[in-house]
């Protein structure tokens, strides 16, 4: 899943550390959720869209498995 989870915390100049402490989890689950490396949980999502300021909607790219076919 794709998301845009760096770009809007380097905008609020917010760090990765900071990230994961504001939300409860470790600075290495915030590197892979940046990579999409990791589906978070709905309520780990919605801490973190909570922390940016932003919907989850647009933080977070939900892609249809047709798309990724193509």
């Amino acid at each position: 899943m794709k998301n845009k989870i760096k770009e809007i915390r380097t905008k609020l100049n917010i760090t990765q550390d900071e990230l994961a402490q504001s939300v409860g989890v470790r600075r290495e689950t915030i590197v892979f959720l940046e990579q999409g490396k990791y589906n978070p949980s709905l309520n780990l999502a919605h801490s973190v869209a909570k922390k940016l300021k932003i919907k989850i909607d647009d933080l977070f790219i939900f892609e249809e498995e047709d798309e990724k076919r193509k």
